[in-house]
This record gives C-alpha cells, structure tokens and sequence, in this order.
C-alpha cells in the first residue's frame, strides 16, 4: 500500500529558521533540552547570556509538572528577551535509556507547540553537526565541546550549558545551517 504525504497550506506552515537568522536585530535561542536544559540567547545587539536551568521534579509532583514549568520558563525568557525569531536545539536521535527517550521527547514536544504558538522559526541540530563545527569532530566528547567553547572565550558551568553555547554558535556562523 502506497503512503501518501499530506502538506500544509504555506501559510500555516513556519517559516524556516535559516531566513530569520539573516536579520541582524534578531534575538536567536539555543536549547540542550533535558532535566537539565543549557540555555544560550544571542541578542539583536550581539550580546550572548547563557546557562543552565534544572527542570528536576520534586517529589510531589505530577508527571506533567516538569513540562509545565518548562513552557513557563520559556515563556519568561521571552518576556525578558522579546523579538525572539529563531530557535535552535540539540536534536537526539538516541538515548541511553528510555526514561530519558521519554523526558528529551515531553521537552521537544512542549517546545515544538510553544514555538509554533509564538511564531518563531525552530530547527534541531543533530548532535554530531553541532561537535563537528565546535571541535572538528563528530563524535567528540563532552571534555572537547567543553573545552572548545571556553577556546571561543565563554566559561560554561556544565556541559549542558557548553552544548547550548556551542549550537548558538553553529547558528551564528552557519545562519542556520545555510553556509
């Protein structure tokens, strides 16, 4: 049996990140999504404020709760950052263990829907693009990203947070992936 493709009218569909990026006073955000989301946000004027932020359930929590509180934090850096026009994240294909497959897929989703809600451009980045351009090689180590963002002058806390500096710079210099 044949499968068919169904497409979205244009004018539903969101617009491609890699044409936001052009724009010089546009703010763009890098996520390593997980319990443990490293964030870094470039703004119109250059500037690029980066960390990490723990989205680890307390005991009382219901399942969803981490979720919730992710889409509010998201919700907080636009408030503080608005004009946000194009989001980047680490894009996984494989996980360790399938409670993290499960958490990695809650965040994509939350942040697929707020993305779509907000109208801003999101494009995952697999894992491998991202090492490659920071450190020259595929299948480097947490130790070599780190270690290349602190080259490029930041000084990561973690390496949540050296992910999410390294894919605003995969961003910046590629603009989205277009050179």
């Amino acid at each position: 049996m044949a499968s068919k493709t169904l497409t979205l009218p244009a004018a539903s569909a969101s617009p491609p990140a890699a044409q936001i990026v052009e724009h010089a006073d546009a703010s763009i955000l890098a996520l390593d999504l997980g319990t443990a989301t490293g964030w870094a946000l470039r703004s119109p004027d250059g500037h690029i404020a980066s960390g990490t932020v723990s989205f680890r359930p307390s005991r009382y929590d219901g399942g969803g709760m981490r979720y919730l509180r992710f889409k509010t934090w998201l919700d907080q850096i636009e408030a503080q950052a608005p004009g946000i026009s194009a989001l980047y994240f680490e894009e996984v294909r494989r996980h360790a263990g399938t409670d993290a497959a499960h958490i990695y897929g809650g965040f994509l989703a939350t942040l697929t829907a707020w993305c779509e809600t907000k109208s801003i451009a999101y494009q995952g980045v697999p894992v491998g693009t991202i090492k490659r351009h920071i450190t020259g090689k595929g299948n480097a180590d947490k130790a070599a990203v780190t270690a290349a963002v602190r080259a490029h002058g930041f000084v990561p806390a973690d390496d949540n947070e050296a992910d999410a500096v390294a894919i605003l710079i995969w961003a910046t210099e590629t603009e989205g992936g277009v050179r």
